[in-house]
């Protein structure tokens, strides 16, 4: 009898963030075609995000057929399988757009949380202020533009990891800064072309995490 441990099965694996945000997804879209009533998804999804293993996702979404056009399971049947990356932008592209304008006089705007960003924005700051986050942000179309005016102001635009940054905005006595590598582009992401003018002042782009997962408490405002 051999005294070797047997291989460590898929189940007992440790699940990732994106594993996670692929079954909400699909519990979001069983909602949609009302095989979920609200309460079975909250308990479902605050499952979800408690759960560290793939043996703890997997009975959320068993009694579930395959989300329409996809072939593979929420939960990965391999480690080391490919993850279906940017699974979750084609939801979040499409509709029409919350605002199209935001100024700052000598004060200060901000847009966060959940809004869908039109296909083109103004940002205006003038002695003042402006912040511009798009981590859970929807968006109207593929290609996004947001043209910035920046005099003796600021305007910080936050954009998740993933999302091609285009930036072609011209600073006199003033710059457009996008300090952080937007890393390599998720299939299906956005495009966002940041343009404008900055005097005596300036725009800046980051890139950050969501600060939540994204299908959590605000998802549920919207369901």
């Amino acid at each position: 009898m051999s005294d070797e441990r047997p291989e460590k099965q898929l189940p007992d694996l440790r699940a990732s963030d994106a594993d996670r945000d692929r079954v909400v997804e699909r519990l979001r879209d069983a909602v949609a075609e009302g095989r979920l009533d609200m309460e079975e998804f909250e308990e479902r999804l605050e499952a979800a995000y408690k759960s560290r293993t793939y043996a703890q996702l997997e009975p959320l979404t068993a009694d579930l057929p395959a989300a329409p056009g996809t072939a593979a399971a929420a939960v990965p049947a391999a480690p080391g399988a490919a993850a279906a990356a940017g699974a979750a932008w084609p939801g979040r592209i499409g509709g029409t757009g919350s605002s199209a304008l935001a100024v700052a006089v000598m004060s200060g705007f901000q847009r966060k949380g959940r809004w869908t960003v039109p296909a083109r924005f103004d940002a205006v700051a003038f002695w003042g202020g402006g912040e511009l986050d798009l981590r859970e942000a929807d968006f109207a179309q593929r290609e996004v533009v947001i043209n910035c005016v920046a005099i003796m102001g600021g305007i910080e635009i936050t954009v998740p990891p993933g999302v091609d940054v285009d930036v072609r905005g011209f600073g006199f006595m003033g710059a457009f800064d996008q300090r952080d590598s937007p890393g390599p582009t998720e299939p299906g992401a956005p495009r966002v072309v940041v343009t404008g003018f900055a005097f005596w002042g300036g725009v800046e782009i980051k890139i950050k995490k969501p600060k939540r997962p994204l299908g959590g408490p605000s998802l549920r405002k919207e369901l």
